[in-house]
């Protein structure tokens, strides 16, 4: 069966960038020409979802927005011969159909992923968070849809990570059954470096098949009252097989101010000239910076 719907997280408060996301999302923060949202839905189209539902909250209506049309901001840009400034959601408007449902209390984001529950149904769907884009051929969310269209399971996406940074991931462990592909035996949510039972992380991308919902329903609210997928995972994971694959494609955070500013640079490094035009700055900068 065919992926056609994606379910984007997009609700939480993004603490970890205030003061810049008290009023503008952090999904909605620019890396160059677009927001990083944006990037995660043409992620999803290009690899057949024709349909996205974006999980907002009431603080978050901008995101809703920045989908929707604007006849006058339109109407202008056509006016001076500027259209291609929108090209790039336009084009996405004509390939996806957009939906959003907000959810209505902080509660984790397993809980976002339930409100997804009426919207996709008893299909199987891709989950890609709003925060989070990559850099590399092949895109994580084509990678899993491959995946799943030949293993027929949910589909988790993994990327090794230092052993001291497993604390701040959901961490699998799992059986090689071929290359960078592994059938899973456990999830564990944030564990210690002592305990983690791999390097294995989990990488923001999944294909999720319905029964997850069941087991969000039934999973008991963790620290501060939050519904986490890892462990509505593990224990789906008890009913039916759950696969992992190492992504090719690099993943780019940008839920912190140091990660977003290295994310603009990495994506402005790929293209040529805007390359040559930031060298001068950056080597001006580095050989300005007092010595430590």
């Amino acid at each position: 069966m065919s992926i056609c719907k994606a379910v984007i997280p997009a609700a939480g408060f993004g603490t970890r960038m205030l003061p810049a996301a008290k009023a503008v999302p952090k999904e909605l923060l620019p890396v160059l020409d677009r927001p990083v949202i944006q990037y995660v839905v043409e992620e999803a189209a290009e690899a057949g979802a024709d349909d996205v539902l974006l999980i907002t909250s009431r603080q978050k209506r901008a995101i809703e927005d920045h989908f929707d049309r604007n006849d006058q901001l339109e109407h202008r840009l056509r006016s001076a011969g500027r259209e291609s400034l929108l090209a790039s959601v336009a084009e996405l408007a004509e390939r996806v159909r957009i939906h959003c449902r907000r959810q209505a209390e902080p509660r984790g984001l397993g809980h976002a992923v339930l409100q997804a529950q009426q919207h996709v149904g008893r299909e199987p769907f891709l989950c890609l968070l709003g925060d989070t884009i990559f850099s590399g051929e092949p895109a994580p969310a084509r990678q899993l849809v491959e995946a799943h269209a030949r293993l027929g399971t949910a589909v988790i996406a993994l990327e090794q990570v230092a052993p001291e940074k497993v604390s701040r991931y959901g961490i699998v462990a799992g059986d090689l059954v071929a290359e960078g592909t592994y059938k899973l035996r456990t999830l564990v949510e944030k564990p210690s470096p002592d305990s983690a039972p791999s390097r294995l992380a989990i990488a923001a991308r999944y294909v999720l098949t319905p029964g997850i919902f069941k087991h969000l329903r039934a999973a008991a609210p963790g620290a501060g009252g939050e519904i986490q997928l890892t462990d509505a995972l593990r224990s789906l994971l008890a009913h039916e097989p759950i696969h992992g694959i190492v992504l090719a494609a690099r993943r780019h955070d940008i839920g912190n101010p140091l990660d977003w500013l290295a994310t603009n640079l990495i994506f402005a490094a790929r293209d040529s000239a805007m390359r040559r035009a930031l060298a001068p700055l950056l080597r001006e900068l580095l050989e300005s910076a007092p010595t430590p």
